[in-house]
């Protein structure tokens, strides 16, 4: 996993611009600690920081390959999880390889291909190839969108990077942010291809793009399609199992440490299963609060605290655990905020939720370089509670956007009046999803339950599902530490989006097809349990901190952060007994601290108007 960053320009010599070059390959050491390296031509230059996983004395990038007609040279992040299988293809057709790794089977492959290449390809990447035959760059992001790449047009050509920051180091780049780029960041619904950034884009997932002198055009390569599903609920389960045992012995091919982020659910506790039928012994990590377990209360959205079963299923497969255990005064910590923003580019997050996943990250990375993840299940399999509830089903609004801080208050009552009415956060969140729905793929003759369900789905594989996979990249790449997420797999996201969803509800519960699948390697408690989302503090002093760190904005009546927020409401939320506070009311402060954090750290414009 690394870091890539470019330029291309077709008015200016590049090569002269070493010292910038370098600056935006250096926003991105974290991605890659273990190296760092830039090329440079006339017309084109690429940057690249390396974390080495496979073939570590090999690999190292921007990896070039000479032709009789020019330079070939290849950044790229990711991995390919078929790339022994392509190396061998690539053998028999006359290529030599010189090194063990994954990256130069991408540059192999491009050379016998082209961009074709890109129907070969399983893995999570984001590469950049130039091509100096022909003055060409070609840009590939994977189908689900793992791994993020940001584009930034410019007069003569365009610059790349796997986060904004590497853009932003170049001057080209202005930091300026609009109405657009703040509804991207309150609705709560990933807008797909947008960033926050005026001028600034992801590529796509599942999406090519091809910079030369006529221009910047892109291509879809990988869509989800609707197709009939013949098989039976037994024998879905028992693909679906097939197809994890094979994603699993792909995933779990390393040249260094690696473990599974054990959360006690179905999901982490399924791979953590499938993981230990190929290493021996195998690390697991959790992440826990103090106190939490002795002083846990129910609420709607999480009946138990994970302990217990991360427990159970530590004992169950014979692992080698440790739980990550947080207080409120780190999580707390100004500094571990401004990181998790820092490492976002944008104040989009989870409050102490992402605070505690970068305080997880950093910590098992002391111990791993690579670590497996159970996400993106719920999203592939139906698993958040919003899917199976009737009036969710038949709303006009991303279904997401009925839990905690979407739907009761979706006229987000932190931003100041005149904002919100700018903004009109709830006619862009109807429009998105109803955009979304006429987009979905569907089958002729499909019930219209079955036709809304498989709508519903598509929005969370394309909108939400990147919003997630954004999040848990961001968080363990800012320490160095690579998350692989099996259940990304394009294969099994293809086979399960096709399966009807009375069959994926046939035991009457969430994700009843992964219950099926995984039954024979997780402890029953863990089979039975109910769905249970990404922990959260419960410790009343993490408010009391929050709201001191608010009433301290609050005291400095410069601060930028009130162009943006309402600070009567900040007064009224610092004016409250911290029990009283709700989960809205919480994430709100702590998106409040989050915008705070992000405006320190940058000089940017604003336009509001």
């Amino acid at each position: 996993m690394c870091g890539i960053t470019g330029w291309v320009a077709y008015a200016r010599d590049l090569t002269c611009e070493q010292a910038t070059v370098e600056a935006m390959t250096a926003t991105m050491r974290e991605r890659g600690p273990d190296a760092g390296a830039t090329w440079l031509a006339q017309h084109a230059a690429l940057g690249h920081r390396r974390l080495a996983v496979i073939d570590i004395e090999g690999g190292a990038q921007p990896m070039t390959a000479d032709t009789p007609d020019g330079q070939v040279v290849l950044t790229y992040s990711g991995e390919v999880y078929n790339f022994v299988e392509l190396r061998e293809e690539l053998r028999r057709r006359g290529h030599a390889f010189r090194t063990a790794g994954d990256t130069e089977v991408v540059l192999r492959a491009y050379l016998e291909w082209g961009d074709a290449l890109v129907d070969r390809l399983n893995g999570m990447y984001a590469f950049a190839i130039w091509d100096a035959r022909a003055e060409r760059l070609l840009l590939v992001r994977d189908r689900l969108g793992v791994k993020p790449l940001y584009l930034y047009r410019t007069a003569d050509g365009v610059l790349f990077g796997s986060e904004p920051k590497a853009i932003l180091a170049n001057p080209l780049a202005k930091r300026r942010v609009g109405l657009t780029g703040l509804r991207e960041l309150f609705a709560y619904s990933k807008n797909i291809g947008e960033a926050v950034w005026a001028g600034m884009r992801e590529l796509k997932p599942g999406r090519l793009a091809i910079m030369d002198r006529s221009g910047l055009r892109e291509r879809t390569y990988w869509r989800l399609e609707a197709r009939p599903h013949e098989d039976d609920v037994e024998t879905t389960s028992a693909h679906i199992r097939e197809l994890l045992d094979d994603i699993m012995r792909r995933q779990l091919v390393s040249d260094v440490p690696q473990c599974v982020l054990l959360s006690g659910g179905l999901d982490s506790s399924a791979l953590t299963g499938l993981a230990a039928q190929h290493l021996n012994p195998l690390r697991t990590f959790a992440v826990d609060f103090v106190g939490q377990t002795d002083n846990f209360t129910a609420n709607v959205l999480q009946d138990s605290p994970d302990a217990p079963f991360v427990k159970d299923v530590a004992e169950h497969v014979g692992t080698d655990h440790t739980d990550i255990v947080l207080d409120h005064s780190t999580l707390a910590d100004p500094q571990v905020r401004a990181a998790a923003v820092g490492a976002r580019d944008i104040p989009i997050g989870l409050g102490d939720m992402d605070n505690s996943l970068y305080l997880l990250s950093k910590a098992v990375r002391e111990h791993s370089t690579v670590a497996i993840s159970g996400e993106s299940a719920d999203e592939v399999f139906g698993g958040y509670w919003w899917f199976h509830d009737p009036g969710v089903q038949h709303g006009n609004l991303p279904p997401w956007v009925s839990g905690p801080g979407g739907k009761q208050s979706v006229g987000r009552p932190l931003l100041r009046k005149e904002l919100r009415d700018q903004l009109d956060i709830e006619t862009f969140l109807k429009d998105s999803y109803a955009a979304i729905r006429a987009e979905s793929p569907v089958l002729p003759g499909e019930d219209p339950h079955q036709r809304r369900m498989r709508q519903i789905c598509y929005a969370h594989l394309t909108r939400f599902l990147p919003y997630m996979l954004d999040r848990k990249d961001r968080m363990s790449m800012a320490v160095g530490l690579e998350v692989r997420v099996p259940f990304c797999d394009y294969r099994l996201v293809e086979y399960v989006f096709n399966a009807p969803w009375a069959m994926q509800t046939h035991d009457g519960r969430e994700k009843s097809l992964l219950r099926s699948a995984v039954r024979d390697v997780i402890p029953r408690s863990v089979l039975e349990r109910r769905k249970s989302p990404y922990p959260s503090t419960q410790e009343l002093k993490y408010v009391m901190a929050l709201q001191e760190q608010v009433e301290e904005l609050l005291n400095d009546r410069s601060n930028p952060t009130f162009n943006i927020i309402d600070a009567d409401w900040a007064r009224e939320i610092v004016s409250r007994e911290p029990g009283s506070l709700n989960r809205v009311d919480r994430l709100f402060t702590e998106r409040l601290l989050d915008i705070a954090a992000w405006l320190a750290a940058h000089r940017l414009e604003l336009h509001l108007t």
